[in-house]
């Protein structure tokens, strides 16, 4: 074969097929400006039944196996020692390698209880940007959170592979500044959520875990995506290729003291969690305080069924095939949007697509809640749900009261895994692509009610001019295949 000759590319598809199907219902663009309304012009207010593809999160929204569900079948409801909490343990400490699991009903129950038994108050805790449930925990232990991430996770445009890495530098400064024994941990997370599904590298935390260890430092990882990064490791950082993702996975849980984590995302559930650890002591308080608030020691506030199915969707988790599907559908919406000229966070990260809704609304201010707006807008042009990652997220400064306004004003769309097809992809790519031609048309929002924490869960908005976050006539669905679709074609 002449060298000079290019082999195409073959396409590749999904590794599973589809045995069951849930109907979605199609809606009218009338119908959805009543919706988003209604909602308060908050995604996260929305009926699901008025949603066509919902990009909200891949929290608990991916698609189990049949292994799985037939694993549900063999759950053990005995109050205490279920066995199913002994398969989890031992699934647990086999790939994440941790000596305890006490389990939790979702990721912030293992982040409450993690900040109640090692926050004090005045207490500081460094992280590679923080999550706002992870963040909320800290400060109502009365920690306060500590950004340490290197600058180029604040840029959007930037292309370094591992945007999720600690700034070392930064980080040696909060320890000389405020000293390690006001350090009760550093929050260590894989993949960063909030600044676009971004990976940290082996390397890095390697040199971080070190840097800690050298100053008596605990360190915990938010492990909710950590086998995503694994595959971003395995993929990005030289030495790695031939490493599985489950030894990858393994390693950088060798340079931490715990992990927090919400079961589901990788571990492929609709509901739980866990908080691991390998102090005795530690994982001893956190047994008598997990009975306190979540369940007795043995399921934490999950069921019997729900702990099967958690550990066989770890073992699933690690699988090459699935979790190159998992990254690659992300990867191919990101470029399709990239493509077209929308400007997104590059590279794409591993959970989902974050649209940069500053570049995308320059004429909407910060103090108007681009990201907000820009959501609103993709569910009325096309029923597409989106979620806010920006000023709305952030909240108030717990000193000043004051509203933050972060560098990183994000849409997260957030791809459940194992649901939705590339066609579903090119429906959200179109809808973008054609918000982003007249988003001279979006309007920015203001608020009309205002939870006191965790404010985008629940908040209420009105535009600040007129009744609507899309001022056009556009017709209803999306572009030329609004009639086809609505004839029923």
């Amino acid at each position: 074969m002449n060298s000079n000759t290019t082999i195409p590319r073959r396409s590749w598809a999904e590794p599973y097929k589809i045995k069951m199907v849930e109907p979605l219902k199609m809606t009218t663009r009338a119908q959805r400006e009543r919706a988003i309304a209604e909602a308060g012009f908050n995604t996260f207010l929305l009926r699901s039944e008025d949603v066509y593809i919902d990009l909200l999160t891949d929290s608990g929204t991916s698609a189990m196996s049949d292994l799985q569900w037939a694993g549900m079948m063999r759950g053990d409801e005995a109050y205490a020692g279920s066995r199913n909490f002994y398969r989890l343990e031992e699934t647990i400490r086999r790939y994440y390698g941790f000596k305890h699991t006490i389990p939790t009903h979702q990721g912030r129950g293992a982040e409450h209880i993690l900040s109640q038994l090692t926050i004090r108050p005045g207490d500081v805790v460094p992280g590679n940007m923080y999550f706002t449930t992870t963040r909320l925990h800290q400060e109502m232990a009365g920690g306060a959170f500590v950004d340490v991430i290197i600058d180029e996770a604040h840029d959007p445009a930037c292309k370094h592979p591992f945007k999720g890495n600690v700034d070392l530098a930064k980080l040696k400064r909060v320890i000389d500044e405020v000293g390690a024994e006001r350090i009760p941990y550093f929050c260590l997370h894989a993949t960063v959520n909030m600044g676009g599904g971004q990976p940290i590298s082996m390397g890095n935390i390697r040199e971080t875990s070190q840097l800690c260890r050298n100053h008596g430092i605990k360190i915990f990882l938010d492990a909710t995506r950590a086998v995503e990064n694994a595959y971003f490791i395995k993929t990005r950082e030289e030495g790695f290729a031939d490493r599985t993702i489950a030894d990858i996975l393994l390693e950088t849980c060798s340079h931490t003291d715990g992990c927090t984590m919400s079961g589901k995302k990788d571990c492929l559930v609709n509901i739980g969690g866990f908080l691991a650890v390998n102090d005795d002591e530690l994982a001893d308080r956190a047994r008598n305080m997990v009975v306190a608030f979540e369940g007795l020691h043995t399921y934490g506030g999950m069921a019997g069924r729900d702990m099967e199915a958690m550990a066989l969707g770890i073992e699933e988790s690690v699988e090459y095939d699935h979790v190159r599907a998992r990254v690659g559908q992300v990867e191919y919406l990101g470029n399709l949007l990239h493509r077209h000229g929308v400007p997104i966070m590059r590279p794409t990260g591993g959970h989902g697509v974050f649209l940069d809704a500053r570049a995308f609304l320059p004429h909407v201010p910060q103090s108007q809640f681009p990201s907000q707006s820009l959501a609103a807008a993709l569910y009325v042009d096309s029923g597409v749900r989106a979620m806010e990652r920006g000023a709305v997220s952030a909240g108030r400064d717990t000193q000043t009261n004051e509203n933050r306004f972060p560098q990183l004003e994000l849409v997260r769309l957030t791809l459940p895994r194992r649901v939705y097809t590339q066609a579903h992809m090119d429906v959200t790519a179109e809808s973008i692509i054609d918000l982003f031609k007249k988003r001279d048309r979006i309007c920015g929002l203001e608020f009309t009610y205002e939870p006191e924490t965790l404010r985008f869960f629940r908040a209420r908005f009105q535009p600040v001019t007129g009744n609507k976050i899309l001022q056009d006539d556009y017709g209803n669905l999306h572009g030329e295949n609004a009639a086809y679709i609505q004839s029923g074609a």
